[in-house]
């Protein structure tokens, strides 16, 4: 955590996240992260019902690997903290696709709703635990 501190030595308390801020924030990251880090494993192990959802996306088989692997990654480089900006951004994207693809599939809502919570919740958990994403999304 990043803060900035005044000439006689305080930090304004516009610049301090709280100990319950941060307790969200990673309560947030947690869910976020662990249902992204599920999926990115169900893909690498091709599970029947990831090929299954992958075709009526009308991916081949063949893409889930990379998927999979794209998905870790970014849920990687999201959990630690050094990387949790570059991290976010990513997963936006690779969120982002996923709604896309559930409306070209013509998906049910809850499908295409699904990936924006999650990024929601992403985005949150990194608002509540990072000084550096209050000052820039107030």
């Amino acid at each position: 955590m990043t803060t900035q501190t005044s000439i006689n030595g305080s930090v304004p308390s516009h610049d301090r996240i709280s100990n319950r801020q941060l307790w969200v924030g990673w309560i947030m990251t947690a869910i976020a992260s662990l249902f992204l880090m599920v999926d990115g494993v169900m893909k690498l192990f091709k599970s029947d019902i990831v090929v299954r959802a992958t075709s009526q996306l009308g991916y081949r088989e063949s893409a889930i690997l990379g998927i999979g692997g794209t998905l870790l990654i970014c849920t990687l480089l999201y959990v630690v903290p050094r990387t949790s900006t570059l991290g976010v951004v990513l997963l936006t994207g690779y969120l982002g696709g996923a709604v896309a693809s559930n409306v070209r599939a013509g998906m049910p809502i809850f499908n295409i709703m699904f990936p924006i919570i999650i990024a929601s919740l992403a985005w949150g958990g990194l608002w509540f635990r990072d000084i550096r994403i209050r000052n820039i999304l107030p």
